[in-house]
């Protein structure tokens, strides 16, 4: 009776470390047990619970629920008008685990005993979380305690556990106590604000009552009048278990069991918990609570706990299906994606009423709040694996809209709305308002979130009916914090905003910002166009109702085509803002022990003086709206912005690791996406045991899907150009695409696309347009730029066959002098490259008045018409030297031939030139809405020949036009100067020293990073 048992004879629970389903921990040391309640919490997005022990005291354990919070006011020193007046605060509720235990009359202190054995396990597949302690009390009786419990998907807020007591050497009587305790509160702050906050006020009860059936306690907030009611009911399993009493508890209630062990017996009971709440502003009364509660209490017990569980495994089935991941080679990495997928699910909410807490529902971190990574992080991964997930999370904004609208009055502007930066509520919660309400940012999230989910799911319902209204009210604020700067050219610049780097506050053109800016204001024109001719009564109605004028929709696309996106001449990336390179690195200092940031060792202003980054900024802009960059340039700013990060942010290792994997950074790239993907199972910022890191954890499928698998959606358009690690033999991983589901496996030859639900999927590889059925399959060889063999040749119309610039110009230099508007070189070389209307806007900049919609038109048709008036004499004598040849030499070669022309008139001028046969495929302005340089009119081409981008050569003679080329993923041959065309594989000084050959037997050639810019899209 006194030998050491062993693991063998401890009964099966999943143990073997290779399962990738089942995540495991064998820590016996209560050091470690904070952050394994973290890691094997367990939540529905309504009720979250910490992975305690029941019978256990942890000063951590605690259960959560996502509409339980208290409302604390914030107090200042110095108040000064639109600061924050209060704090949301999430807080522990009433704890229903509780199961306590007594041999004879001792109380069963598990401290106090000899731990033998004793396991932790998450099973992944049902959701539910299980452990086992081999325990050997003082008295040197062993029992083996067993519990698994799950948090129902059914259900708002059921809790269910199942309790066994094996008996190894013991016989006599034992108590089950089964508690729920109202004891916990929530965490003072100390020195870490990441941790929790001070709370005025809190959850007090109101209503205790146990009986032989059921037990509840009521709860209600002070400030946010909230009210809570927490009901449980029990199962006996075993006949030598029977109920005995109830009665009120110090903190709570009790409902007492008795029974008794003989060595090989073991007694059973299974535990019911549910909880029901109100609304801030609701009036359930205390019987409705408790009436619901019971009925959910009714329905799970007459299911039991089998059932329920099954249900559980039904319910992740879909995620799981939707994941398809896989990954040959390493266990331990597909394990890992799969916990931090399953802990985004089920963190996140499903009733519209809240959205993905920074720490979900598994810990007290940042006091609960909302941030804008739900909509960055969180919302992509679940737009792909749970649609219906990320659809509630954006049904929550919706439902703060008006909050949101409040908002933007407390910070001055008249109209529109403004996202609070950290809420519960939807009000502002931010104290510290530099790093705070200046992050205008997550207006951009919001909107860049919205139409990521519609193009994804195509519901275009939820565009028309709420996020067309978010859209608006959101981009309205963009024309409040920005102006069209003359001292920078007429461009459109944003003032006084924090971007994602916390670290460097109150800035002008915070490059994230303004690219995102720059996104969401195209995106809500194109949204009033859209839902203008699809729906005029609706949008009728919504812009009679938020007051929406065609002017401020004529406002944002200006404001969108002339954003200010400020890229270093001398260093080639994009600068942070208007004085980040300006500033001195950080120098090195002595940093206190352990992982602590920078904003815990030095005082902000310390910081904001030096050149130092707390995460991916200007990199994240570029992976959420870099599709028009060059490779190279993200190339550039990856090295550049990987020297003054420090990390402090866990959001920032999973974009180094998807821009790392998109530039050719594999090295570095895995070592980003180890950090994303085990930043809490290794507690590697040495927080977790205040709560798990939701977006880091989305951030690590993300550095697998778009990462790896070169995943990106381009202008509705999903887009993959996968690549295998050198870790991994092959990998599988898939995506939920407008109600299909696309396969992805990678291995060393090639990758494998296959439509495994839904009708059919439509997508490019590398560039390559496919269009596969259900159940069919298509398999690609990996192909690099490199590899892949010259198939079409697209050219440019002015300065490459024809010099037609001088006759816009002419054109234009007209106009302008029959308005009266200035008309120099700087504002000629702006509209190089540009189409009709965007250069229209260049002319109107310094005109000596304001235009109206219906005036521009007359404008841009005036001006053509003086351009078609000087073409119509143009004939074949007007081509270039060497033009036709060259376009020749490329179909002799067995090419195709295309032209892309930002010109409306380019066919007509074909005509004109005699060479309107020579092309397979023309793309003029009529035919696209982003000008150069964004890809669009290049990638139209490629795909109008139906050849994949990276082999066709494109040739410009304009620096924008290489740009876009480049941009799309393809070859770029300049004609010109080549200062200005430095960024070209080849220069040439004019098309007849064009020669095709060189190029279909040559690579392409290294000038610089510049021959590197191959685009991912």
């Amino acid at each position: 009776m006194d030998q050491p048992e062993t693991a063998q004879d401890l009964p099966p629970l999943g143990r073997a470390w290779r399962d990738p389903w089942v995540v495991t921990r064998e820590n016996a040391d209560p050091a470690g047990f904070a952050q394994d309640e973290s890691l094997f919490a367990l939540s529905n997005g309504a009720l979250g619970v910490r992975g305690g022990l029941e019978e256990g005291d942890s000063p951590s354990q605690a259960c959560f629920l996502a509409g339980a919070w208290e409302r604390t006011p914030i107090d200042y020193h110095e108040r000064f008008p639109g600061f924050a007046a209060h704090t949301d605060t999430r807080i522990p509720v009433a704890d229903g685990t509780r199961i306590h235990l007594r041999l004879g009359d001792t109380p069963v202190r598990l401290g106090d005993g000899e731990w033998l054995q004793f396991e932790r396990a998450l099973d992944l597949r049902s959701g539910s979380y299980r452990r086992q302690l081999r325990w050997r009390s003082p008295d040197r009786a062993t029992l083996l305690i067993h519990a698994e419990r799950i948090v129902s998907f059914d259900s708002a807020a059921l809790l269910a556990i199942r309790y066994r007591v094996q008996s190894i050497d013991y016989a006599g009587p034992i108590t089950l106590e089964s508690c729920i305790s109202t004891a916990r509160h929530a965490t003072e702050q100390g020195d870490d604000p990441r941790i929790g906050t001070r709370v005025d006020g809190g959850l007090a009860s109101t209503d205790a009552a146990a009986g032989d059936l059921l037990a509840h306690v009521l709860q209600r907030t002070t400030h946010s009048n909230i009210r809570v009611a927490c009901m449980q009911q029990h199962a006996i399993l075993d006949d030598s278990l029977d109920f005995r009493l109830a009665n009120l508890a110090q903190h709570g209630v009790m409902q007492v069991f008795e029974g008794a062990l003989v060595p090989g017996q073991s007694v059973t009971l299974e535990k019911y918990v549910a909880y029901a709440w109100t609304q801030p502003d609701g009036s359930d009364s205390d019987a409705e609570l408790l009436a619901r509660t019971a009925g959910t209490l009714t329905q799970a017990s007459t299911r039991g706990y089998d059932a329920l569980l099954g249900r559980q495994t039904q319910a992740l089935a879909q995620l799981w299906h939707n994941a398809d991941l896989a990954i040959d080679g390493d266990p331990a990495t597909e394990q890992a994606l799969r916990f931090n997928l399953f802990h985004v699910f089920q963190s996140s909410s499903r009733d519209g009423q809240g959205t993905t807490a920074a720490k979900g529902l598994t810990g007290e971190g940042y006091e609960g709040h909302y941030f804008w990574d739900a909509e960055a992080f969180m919302l992509p991964a679940m737009v792909a694996l749970a649609p219906e997930v990320a659809r509630s999370m954006l049904m929550y904004r919706h439902g703060t809209l008006e909050r949101a609208r409040a908002h933007a009055r407390e910070l001055n502007h008249a109209r529109g709305a403004l996202y609070a930066w950290r809420t519960i509520s939807g009000d502002e919660c931010s104290a510290y308002f530099p790093s705070g309400s200046a992050q205008y940012h997550i207006n951009a999230a919001v909107a860049w979130a919205i139409r990521h989910y519609v193009d994804a799911t195509g519901d275009d319902a939820f565009l028309r009916d709420v996020g067309a209204e978010m859209l608006f009210e959101t981009a309205r604020i963009w024309l409040d914090i920005g102006h069209f700067n003359a001292r920078r050219g007429g461009a459109f610049c944003i003032h006084g905003v924090t971007g994602p780097d916390e670290y460097t506050a109150l800035v002008d053109n915070n490059h994230y910002t303004n690219r995102m800016a720059q996104r969401h204001l195209r995106d809500a024109a194109a949204v009033a166009h859209w839902l203008a001719d699809t729906a005029p009564d609706t949008y009728a109605d919504l812009a009679r109702r938020i007051g929406l004028e065609s002017f401020e929709i004529m406002q944002w696309q200006r404001a969108a085509e002339l954003m200010y996106l400020a890229e270093d001449a001398e260093l080639g990336i994009f600068a942070q803002d208007d004085t980040f390179l300006d500033k001195p690195r950080m120098p090195a200092h002595a940093a206190s022990e352990g992982k602590r940031p920078l904003l815990l060792e030095l005082h902000p202003l310390t910081i904001y003086r030096h050149q130092v980054a707390k995460q991916a900024d200007a990199l994240l802009a570029l992976m959420l709206a870099g599709d028009d960059v060059s490779v190279a340039a993200k190339r550039r700013n990856f090295d550049y912005y990987e020297g003054v990060t420090v990390h402090d942010s866990t959001l920032s290792a999973s974009t180094f690791s998807v821009i790392g994997a998109e530039v050719g950074e594999s090295e570095k790239a895995w070592r980003y996406f180890q950090d994303s993907l085990r930043v809490d199972l290794d507690d590697l910022h040495g927080n977790a045991a205040h709560g798990l890191h939701m977006a880091a954890m989305a951030g690590s499928w993300l550095s697998l899907a778009w990462g790896y698998g070169g995943m990106r959606v381009v202008d509705g358009e999903l887009r993959l150009r996968p690549q295998l690690p050198d870790a991994w033999h092959r990998y599988r991983f898939g995506v939920a695409w407008q109600r299909a589901h696309l396969r992805v496996e990678v291995d060393r030859t090639g990758v494998r696309y296959t439509v495994t639900r839904g009708d059919s999927v439509r997508f490019r590889h590398a560039g390559e347009l496919m269009r596969l059925r259900h159940g069919e399959s298509v398999s690609m060889p990996h192909r690099t730029l490199e590899q892949a063999s010259l198939q079409a040749v697209i050219f440019d119309l002015d300065g490459v066959i024809a010099d037609t610039a001088v006759v816009h110009r002419a054109a234009w230099e007209q106009l302008a002098h029959d308005i009266g508007a200035p008309f120099d070189e700087p504002i000629a070389e702006r509209m190089k490259g540009v189409d009709r209307r965007g250069s229209l806007e260049i002319l109107l900049e310094r005109a000596p008045h304001a235009y109206s919609e219906r005036e521009k038109r007359v404008l841009e048709d005036r001006k053509n018409d003086y351009y078609v008036a000087q073409i119509a004499c143009f004939g074949p004598g007007q081509l270039l030297s060497g033009a036709r040849h060259a376009v020749e030499s490329v179909r002799a070669a067995g090419l195709r031939t295309a032209l892309a022309s930002a010109s409306r008139n380019a066919p007509l001028l074909l005509e004109r030139l005699g060479i309107a046969d020579l092309f397979d495929y023309v793309v003029d302005a009529s035919r696209i809405t982003h000008s150069k340089p964004h890809p669009e009119i290049f990638l139209t081409a490629a795909s109008g020949l139906g050849v994949p981008p990276e082999a066709c050569l494109g040739v410009e003679d304009a620096a924008a036009g290489i740009d876009s080329i480049l941009a799309a993923g393809m070859r770029a041959v300049g004609v010109g100067d080549a200062t200005a065309l430095s960024r070209a594989e080849d220069i040439l000084v004019g098309i007849d020293a064009f020669d095709v050959q060189r190029y279909l037997n040559r690579p392409p050639t290294v000038r610089g990073t510049a021959a590197e810019a191959v685009s991912n899209h």
